[in-house]
């Protein structure tokens, strides 16, 4: 069942031919590109509501891409789009001025993240991160920042190194090379990274034994999300924060992801660890454009008396903090997250267990509403073991068997598929459904 043929996708195939004349790569991001695995061309969307994707060919997708993650409530919460449309009519959507809804906003973030005393909105993950960072490096004095090979945490220059490097490039296991995305980056950037496995404790400790005095930042997601999802070892992230505590170093949790997503208060909350520093995003605006940088009350003071600097003209928006308020207040409500993980827990048990009865080697990993299925016969720790073990070949496959039963989520194995409030559990009947048929083409196919 291979993707691509006209007669199914045509309008799609003969959109991207005319975006392509206009828009590089015919498309507004990589994650949508051709070399992302969206081969021969995307899907162009016609209209999304609930838990369902229509493109414009007019096939109808239960819908696990959910916009690559924001979409947490589904396509059009009725709730969050009504609160949106109040606010613009209300009241406007931009002043440069603040408004008390900002307030309102900052103590629900407060409210629902152990971690976090203060709040600064910005509008992206990447905004959020590039201001983490420089405070980390203010705050401390310091230079150096720890990152993972296989991690992104955004485009900005002094962090997009390393995210999926090739094995040629990428030096030793135990001391990783700083590897640019691409042309374009300033070289001199690398030098402030230090670049380690995700899931090797040994390393980090290492690393701070060595260069504990010159790091400003530890910079992680809880859960590696952007190479697939590959959870942490227990006793890593405790060890993460044992390590920058006694370093006077921080921690930095990217959690663009997994906030708001996982639970109410992140993946920390699960986990049980409180970082120093954490950004939000994604699933924090409900479908809207809106990022958050909290922590600790002592760091974010240098931004009180602007000894660092965070601007935005579109930070704290009418629109995003109106979405994100309502968000927050529907996250909320009793028991919303209880039967977001039941729904969860039932698809990945269901897919887990069809693999199994087809004697293929997969791995169903997750955390709450957040998982990735691996096609490997070895555990999956960090980048390099993806890079290895995972078969992409076979996982092109199923996605193309899955997409061809009217099953959505990202080609790429790298990638995750995300579970809404907006799934029921027929969705989850009509997935394992397609599944089961999906895995035997599967086992012919390769």
């Amino acid at each position: 069942m291979e993707f691509g043929q006209p007669e199914r996708y045509g309008r799609s195939q003969e959109a991207f031919a005319r975006a392509c004349e206009v828009i590089p790569s015919g498309v507004n991001s990589t994650a949508r590109a051709r070399f992302s695995g969206w081969e021969p061309y995307p899907l162009f969307v016609r209209e999304g509501r609930g838990s369902r994707l229509t493109d414009v060919d007019g096939n109808t997708y239960i819908d696990y891409l959910l916009g690559l993650g924001p979409m947490v409530f589904g396509h059009r919460p009725e709730a969050i789009t009504r609160a949106v449309i109040d606010h613009i009519e209300r009241v406007g959507t931009m002043f440069a001025l603040p408004t008390e809804e900002e307030i309102t906003l900052a103590g629900k973030i407060i409210a629902a993240v152990p971690s976090v005393e203060q709040v600064h909105l910005s509008n992206t993950g990447t905004e959020a991160v590039l201001y983490a960072v420089r405070l980390a490096r203010a705050f401390t004095g310091r230079r150096l920042i720890v990152r993972f090979e296989g991690m992104y945490h955004g485009f900005s220059d002094g962090v997009y190194w390393s995210k999926h490097p090739s094995l040629a490039e990428a030096g030793p296991e135990d001391r990783p090379r700083a590897v640019p995305q691409g042309p374009g980056l300033p070289q001199g950037a690398g030098d402030d990274l230090l670049i380690l496995q995700w899931n090797d404790e040994a390393a980090l400790r290492a690393a701070f034994e060595r260069d504990g005095e010159r790091i400003a930042a530890v910079l992680t997601e809880p859960v590696m999300c952007n190479t697939g999802c590959i959870l942490p070892e227990p006793g890593y992230l405790e060890a993460m924060r044992e390590l920058t505590r006694a370093a006077g170093a921080l921690l930095i949790f990217d959690e663009v992801i997994t906030g708001f997503r996982v639970a109410l208060g992140g993946a920390q909350s699960v986990l049980g660890i409180r970082p120093d520093l954490s950004v939000f995003a994604k699933g924090l605006g409900g479908g809207f454009p809106v990022a958050a940088l909290g922590g600790r009350r002592d760091v974010l003071e240098l931004v009180a008396d602007g000894t660092v600097s965070m601007a935005g003209t579109y930070s704290g928006n009418g629109i995003a903090v109106a979405a994100a308020t309502a968000a927050l207040d529907l996250m909320a409500a009793p028991g919303a997250f209880d039967r977001l993980g039941t729904v969860s827990r039932r698809l990945q048990d269901g897919l887990q267990g069809l693999l199994d009865e087809a004697g293929l080697p997969a791995r169903v990993v997750g955390i709450g509403p957040l998982f990735q299925v691996w096609f490997t016969r070895e555990p999956i720790r960090n980048y390099r073991d993806a890079a290895r073990h995972a078969d992409m070949a076979a996982f092109r496959v199923w996605w193309e068997e899955m997409l061809g039963r009217g099953v959505l989520f990202h080609p790429g194995p790298l990638e995750n598929l995300f579970v809404s409030f907006a799934h029921t559990e027929e969705d989850v009947d009509l997935t394992l459904s397609a599944a089961a048929e999906a895995i035997q083409a599967l086992r012919v196919r390769t």
